[in-house]
């Protein structure tokens, strides 16, 4: 009863979790054993998320349950959009296109976005706290497998130029959560939505995964 709600949604989403960190796509390519053409469809398939995702960002902003969390130096999609620009070239949007699992993905975060501020929130968490943690590692493998400039084009995504401090901000973040304005069963819908996020995130790794074979 006395366990933190940080806390509670963290350990209830554990395995899903490292299913998600630890999918084949996702090894191979930390691994360096991809290409980067894999990298940059996942950077495509990234795009479609967070456009779901911030979409409707300004119209939570006065939201009580999801409003604490809409912060502008979290947001990635112009970040998204100047690596794919580096990625893919000037034209990258005509050629922009997702996969079905991202579709899915991407469907039930505008969902939650439209009709379910908690929901959203499991999202925004999933998402935001990820990149300021692992996707550190996964800037760093990307500038040493591929080349790209340190925190520049091709990994701005990774890139919180706002956030000078990351851990005093999760610390914050987590402290969010913990006083979050919902009741005990909202609060378990919550944790199910963010176990149901790890998966949509693990279903575009096992797709990417089929398109970017590793090949010996």
């Amino acid at each position: 009863m006395n366990t933190a709600f940080s806390t509670l949604i963290r350990t209830a989403s554990h395995e899903q979790h490292m299913e998600a960190e630890t999918s084949t796509f996702m090894s191979d390519l930390l691994g360096g054993g991809l290409g980067v053409e894999a990298y940059a469809r996942y950077t495509e398939q990234l795009w479609f998320v967070y456009e779901a995702l911030e979409a409707g960002a300004e119209r939570l902003a006065s939201d009580p349950v999801a409003g604490p969390f809409i912060r502008p130096e979290l947001l990635r999609r112009g970040a998204l959009e100047r690596d794919l620009t580096h990625l893919r070239g000037a034209d990258w949007r005509a050629t922009l296109s997702a996969l079905p699992a991202t579709e899915a993905y991407a469907a039930r975060v505008a969902e939650c976005a439209r009709e379910w501020p908690g929901g959203y929130v499991a999202h925004h968490y999933t998402r935001y706290l990820g990149d300021l943690s692992g996707g550190q590692i996964i800037r760093g493998k990307a500038e040493q497998t591929w080349g790209f400039a340190r925190k520049g084009d091709g990994v701005r995504f990774y890139v919180f130029e706002d956030i000078g401090n990351p851990a005093a901000f999760k610390r914050g973040y987590r402290e969010l959560l913990d006083g979050v304005r919902a009741d005990e069963l909202e609060r378990q819908r919550i944790v199910a939505e963010c176990r149901r996020a790890f998966a949509l995130n693990t279903a575009v790794f096992h797709a990417l995964g089929e398109e970017f074979p590793l090949t010996a």
